[in-house]
């Protein structure tokens, strides 16, 4: 396998970054679990917060034929979201808070109401849920049940999200929540009958795709 690795002092790469990072043009060189792709170069395109990098590999077609291709992706690293549901009540915690990407891009005014989620960080992801119930909703979940591992936009972003689903009761409710302030977050809590929060789906004032997820999984499990 070619590694082209260029020499290029470019931070995040040979020279740390602001966040102190070096390799950041190593990931994706040496992958093999697939023997119809392979990684040729892989540049540092945007250091900042995340990475965007862009990859040159070589592809073989279902022809046979090999087809060289550039790809740019975006790592921000994993995350994982979850979505609290009263049984007795059949009610959920769902978040609101400002999204300027989905402002930008048509929503009527980027408040977009959702589930709880954030990324692992250092944590695993059932670590990272009640981390994030408890800053964003003010929660303490107890047992957590699996909905999915899913790649939410495979073609450009390589997040992975874990999905769950957790019981609560009003008892479980230890403070406002609403994020943590020293982030930029100002979260508002909602409590919802689950038969709202699917009409919510249906007309749209539910958009984002984790969040419905959730919603089917627990709309089908009822």
């Amino acid at each position: 396998m070619d590694d082209a690795r260029t020499t290029d002092p470019r931070p995040g790469t040979s020279v740390p970054d602001a966040r102190g990072r070096t390799g950041l043009d190593a990931v994706g060189r040496g992958l093999d679990r697939n023997p119809d792709v392979v990684v040729r170069d892989v540049e540092v395109v945007s250091d900042g917060w995340h990475v965007l990098r862009r990859t040159t590999l070589d592809v073989r077609r279902r022809d046979g034929r090999w087809d060289r291709q550039q790809r740019e992706t975006y790592d921000r690293g994993n995350g994982a979201a979850v979505l609290p549901h009263d049984p007795e009540r059949d009610t959920v915690l769902l978040t609101r808070q400002f999204r300027w990407p989905a402002d930008v891009n048509g929503h009527p005014d980027g408040m977009l109401v959702e589930a709880a989620a954030g990324l692992l960080d250092e944590d695993d992801p059932e670590t990272a849920v009640r981390r994030e119930a408890t800053e964003e909703l003010g929660i303490r979940l107890g047992v957590l049940t699996k909905a999915f591992d899913a790649f939410m936009s495979p073609g450009s972003v390589t997040e992975r999200v874990h999905g769950y689903v957790g019981a609560y009761s009003p008892a479980d409710l230890i403070d406002a929540g609403g994020g943590l302030e020293d982030e930029g977050e100002d979260i508002e809590v909602l409590e919802v009958p689950l038969d709202e929060a699917l009409a919510m789906v249906a007309d749209g004032r539910i958009a984002d795709g984790k969040t419905i997820m959730l919603l089917q999984w627990v709309a089908l499990r009822r």
